[in-house]
């Protein structure tokens, strides 16, 4: 739970909850809710009343300052239904850390000091409000100050070790959840889901518990639909076994069904896999690009040692450059034999061993008889006939470009080599 009226107005981005999901399933713990809530009394004991109501336990960051508008040390008291009392070793704590950066401490920040009677402090290393651990009934509130490297130090020190202790307590494990992110492109979120509906259900059906595995679908846009795997184990090692049989399986679905729509794990992303499949073969790369403007080339610079592979790029925006640099035929620039031209005149021009061309209308305006999202994309290679592709991708004019380059990368991917091992 966050609170904060700034995260509201999103003047500010809630990493905080962020963060405790990822190091909560690092330690195994499941984390069901996040809720965000503004700098107001009722509302904050309302979050927290809602928060109690589905889960044993609430971290909450923010709202311990100084401040008038830092009041959720009182939103909890409330919801204990008791009173609030100041720590003198909070207090003793804080004159020495002004002391210790030769400043006065202000009497608003003794207020930090205020303590729900039968809680316990999380003593501060960093700042000066201390975090609290405050029991309801046999569920608990951690709350921490919002600061993130305040909040991360807590979490280590108090939060962690007292969730720890609580669940040993009730007899459950605690273990590891880690997940694999399968990314792919080519499928829609709804044909993904489909294909993989028997083998969902399959887990779904394992008697003895809960699945080994959970799999959830992300629509990424522009980076396509990543296919999320999460699963439970004792320890890293235990997990990785199952995420590696996992992802094998889902793979030899996917591949059954409709081909090599898998590009990437995790944080592989479209030039990732650009890369290892040209550089691995050994090929040099060059590209002609006029719908996309210089975007597929940005996508595969952002790779180390991308200079050993690609060779660059012609943005051949105006008309005049496909036909006087490229060697483009003299007739519309939006076709397949405009693609194809492109693509010679980039390995030509840029002396690679693969050209690729992307030529195609952005909108809103149609362009040589096409609609806006028209997209050619040509493929040259030595020994091979130069070829040409079409498609059509929705959006605005930034969506189209975009898409258009995830699209021909892919395909470029797709031709010339394969997908990137897990």
């Amino acid at each position: 739970m966050a609170v904060g009226t700034e995260l509201l107005l999103g003047q500010i981005a809630d990493t905080n909850s962020k963060w405790l999901g990822e190091h909560l399933a690092a330690a195994g713990v499941a984390s069901h809710f996040h809720q965000a809530v503004g700098d107001n009394h009722e509302r904050i004991v309302l979050a927290f009343r809602t928060a109690l109501a589905r889960s044993d336990g609430v971290i909450v960051c923010g709202g311990l300052g100084p401040t008038h508008d830092d009041i959720t040390r009182e939103a909890i008291a409330e919801v204990m239904n008791v009173p609030l009392h100041r720590d003198d070793s909070a207090v003793e704590a804080m004159r020495t850390m002004f002391s210790s950066r030769g400043r006065e401490m202000p009497q608003s920040n003794l207020r930090q000091a205020d303590v729900p009677d039968g809680s316990a402090i999380i003593p501060q290393t960093k700042g000066t409000a201390p975090g609290l651990i405050c029991p309801v009934g046999h569920k608990v509130i951690y709350a921490v100050p919002g600061v993130p490297y305040e909040m991360s130090d807590m979490f280590e020190r108090g939060i962690l070790p007292d969730l720890r202790r609580r669940m040993t307590e009730r007899g459950e494990t605690t273990g590891v959840i880690v997940s694999r992110v399968i990314r792919t492109w080519g499928m829609s979120e709804s044909g993904l889901a489909e294909t993989l509906a028997d083998h969902i259900d399959a887990l779904d059906a394992l008697p003895a518990g809960p699945a080994p595995a959970t799999i959830a679908f992300l629509a990424s846009g522009i980076e396509g639909i990543k296919v999320r795997v999460t699963v439970r184990a004792d320890d890293d090692e235990s997990a990785a076994r199952l995420l590696d049989a996992q992802e094998t399986e889902i793979r030899r679905i996917l591949s059954e069904a409709a081909g090599d729509v898998v590009f990437g794990i995790d944080d592989q992303a479209i030039e990732d896999a650009v890369a290892a499949t040209v550089s691995s073969r050994g090929l040099t790369l060059g590209l002609a690009e006029s719908l996309t403007g210089g975007l597929a080339a940005s996508r595969l610079v952002n790779v180390p040692g991308a200079s050993r592979w690609f060779r660059g790029s012609v943005v051949s925006y105006a008309s005049e450059v496909k036909f006087e640099v490229l060697g483009v035929p003299e007739g519309p620039v939006v076709s397949g034999e405009a693609a194809r031209a492109m693509a010679d005149g980039a390995r030509r021009v840029l002396g690679a061993d693969v050209g690729l061309s992307i030529t195609g209308v952005a909108g809103p305006e149609t362009q040589d008889e096409q609609p806006p999202g028209t997209v050619f994309v040509g493929l040259a290679r030595a020994g091979h006939d130069t070829e040409s592709f079409s498609f059509n991708v929705p959006g605005d004019r930034e969506r189209v470009r975009q898409y258009a380059t995830i699209a021909a990368l892919d395909l470029l991917r797709r031709t010339v080599g394969g997908p990137i091992s897990g």
